[in-house]
């Protein structure tokens, strides 16, 4: 039997892709993808289902996408691929229009401080760490003229007590929150966040330049696949932000929520969040090693001139501090 060879490729004609070449190519389409992907989540990210907590997932992650570029660019480079590399610098931009405005130094912009200011601090003193005196005393210690905690159980709440019934004459308190302030504390009542949960109040503070309503809320926790109760407290907040008739709001506390959080929206929609006075994301917890911030200052009718993390106690949270002209 003859066996007829294939013929041998005519010189000049189109060479086979070597092995090297479909690699880098393969590549390229891979970076270019995810390229195209990581800048369509950056800024949609509340479009992506919430199924099975991915929504979630992303809301949080968000920030730390950007650690994705770098990696993605030395892939791009190595395809040699400048639609690639094109792809990834894109999505370089669209994470630096999102996260580089909310993380300049408040610092470069902040307001000038006045005569008339309102400084509150908070910080969730994790139940059962046995350290809620010594946050209180480290709260009272900067100065803060408000100071809001959250997560207290009966030993804690006396043992903060202990603490800031000395210096501060006016106090409520509800459930696992609870609030001190140098000024007369007004109208406070729990705040019905639709749970039955004590973990809110809200009240008006009587500073001498008028009323600032405030708010304190613990937030239910937040897991993925098991961020209900979170969102339907965080939601009803946000129509109570929009029934309340003071020029002057401040809500603070632990809202168990990153600051990329679609849960959120209610409240941001209404209330602004400054940027941090030495800049970066503020992140709070957990406070070891701090990956998310969970602990926001939000307030309108106010100038921030100040807006700080600081480590106080033994608990599982940073505390936040922020300094506000009250004129």
């Amino acid at each position: 039997m003859t066996v007829i060879a294939p013929p041998e490729p005519a010189a000049g004609g189109p060479a086979r892709p070597q092995p090297a070449r479909r690699r880098r190519v393969g590549l390229a389409r891979f970076t270019a993808l995810l390229g195209a992907a990581l800048a369509l989540v950056l800024m949609f990210h509340a479009l992506v289902p919430d199924v099975a907590g991915l929504g979630l997932i992303v809301d949080t992650a968000l920030p730390w996408l950007g650690l994705v570029v770098p990696l993605l660019l030395v892939g791009a480079f190595v395809a040699r691929s400048r639609a690639a590399i094109a792809t990834v610098v894109l999505a370089a931009v669209v994470w630096c229009l999102v996260f580089v405005p909310s993380v300049v130094p408040l610092s470069w912009t902040a307001a000038s401080a006045t005569d008339s200011q309102l400084t509150v601090a908070s910080q969730n003193v994790e139940a059962g760490s046995g350290t809620a005196a010594d946050s209180a005393a480290a709260l009272a210690a900067t100065g803060a003229d408000v100071v809001a905690l959250q997560e207290m159980d009966a030993e804690s709440r006396e043992a903060a007590g202990s603490v800031l019934d000395e210096v501060y004459p006016h106090r409520y308190g509800v459930g696992t929150v609870g609030v001190w302030s140098v000024f007369p504390i007004e109208n406070a009542q729990m705040l019905d966040l639709g749970l039955g949960w004590k973990r809110g109040l809200a009240a008006d503070l009587g500073t001498p330049s008028g009323p600032v309503s405030i708010y304190v809320v613990h937030a239910a926790s937040a897991r993925p696949a098991a961020s209900g109760e979170r969102d339907v407290m965080l939601a009803n907040l946000g129509e109570h932000l929009a029934r309340d008739e003071n020029a002057r709001v401040v809500a603070i506390g632990d809202f168990n929520a990153g600051s990329s959080d679609r849960a959120l929206g209610e409240i941001t929609a209404q209330l602004a969040e400054a940027n941090q006075t030495g800049g970066g994301f503020g992140f709070t917890w957990p406070a070891v090693a701090p990956v998310v911030r969970l602990d926001h200052v939000f307030q309108r009718g106010m100038e921030v001139v100040s807006n700080t993390t600081t480590q106080v106690g033994g608990g599982d949270h940073l505390a936040v501090v922020a300094t506000l002209n009250l004129e």
